[in-house]
């Protein structure tokens, strides 16, 4: 049972949302397509985890602290007699471990995925101690890109290459498992202990004036220009798009940039560079959006 579904990050969907209104510097359009790299292989993770048949608690995402270190746990699950955490990992192309290094085939060395897996375990370890829970904890490491390979891999360790994640989950599926109310406490205590919202954000500074406006196409992520009636057509792509989702699609972007500030037709129709018409975002806005306030004071929420 999956107690906590996977979410994509708000820095990757703050990222997202700022690629194509602003420049982004070369650190985070790094930053943007190592998290969106990431949060793929987690997809492509849950979607293999979802052939797992015993009896267990899946949570997914974890923000946790212990003794003022955070630290982050991609799926954690709970079995009869075993905890699991899984460090998931999407590269691809060839590695190889030289000693406690980790480097690609080339000889460029990069952080070495164990060290991290070894972080969290021993700071869960730490956690659950102090929660007074004492089910034996298992580290693993799941490489989930199908093109990638460790050269020379160690044969005890508690990586997971792709050539092996079907044996891995008929093994898990081999165990008997069946849960009881400590269990469930457990699930709770993390969920309770997860913190929503990071304190290191690598977002870069923005705002209102220096973004540029328009709607963008969903089709091709161009910008829109051409308003004809109750559609609206991309010049690139050639797609045509409804007015109600693109009001919708160009609000959901104004909030995700500006969760502060109040959604009004005159914010929305600066947002959109005057290419949505005020009373087609009005009636849009009054249809799916609750109205606030009254005359100059109107919002939506």
């Amino acid at each position: 049972m999956i107690l906590k579904e996977r979410t994509k990050p708000e820095e990757l969907v703050i990222l997202q949302s700022l690629q194509p209104r602003m420049e982004l510097e070369e650190k985070d359009a790094q930053y943007l397509w190592t998290l969106e790299k990431g949060y793929e292989g987690e997809v492509q993770f849950d979607h293999w985890f979802t052939n797992h048949r015993v009896e267990s608690l899946i949570i997914n995402d974890l923000l946790l602290e212990v003794n003022g270190t955070l630290f982050q746990i991609d799926s954690f699950v709970i079995t009869q007699d075993r905890l699991h955490l899984f460090e998931v990992k999407n590269l691809e192309g060839d590695y190889y471990l030289d000693g406690d290094k980790f480097k690609t085939a080339a000889g460029k060395e990069t952080k070495n995925p164990l060290h991290q897996l070894s972080r969290a375990e021993s700071l869960l370890k730490q956690l659950l101690k102090e929660l007074g829970f004492y089910i034996p904890l298992e580290p693993h490491l799941v490489f989930i890109n199908p093109e990638f390979a460790l050269l020379q891999a160690p044969l005890k360790s508690p990586i997971i290459l792709p050539n092996q994640l079907n044996r891995f989950m008929d093994k898990m599926n081999r165990t008997s498992s069946k849960l009881n109310t400590k269990h469930t406490k457990l699930a709770e205590a993390l969920m309770s202990l997860h913190i929503k919202k990071s304190p290191y954000s690598r977002v870069p500074n923005y705002d209102f004036g220096m973004l540029r406006k328009g709607v963008i196409c969903e089709v091709c992520g161009e910008f829109l220009e051409v308003f004809e009636r109750k559609r609206i057509i991309c010049n690139h792509c050639g797609s045509k798009g409804e007015v109600d989702s693109l009001v919708l699609r160009t609000v959901k972007s104004f909030k995700i940039l500006f969760p502060n500030q109040k959604v009004t037709t005159t914010a929305i129709y600066e947002w959109a560079d005057s290419t949505l018409p005020k009373r087609a975002i009005r009636r849009v806005l009054q249809k799916h959006l609750t109205v606030r306030g009254e005359w100059i004071s109107t919002h939506y929420e």
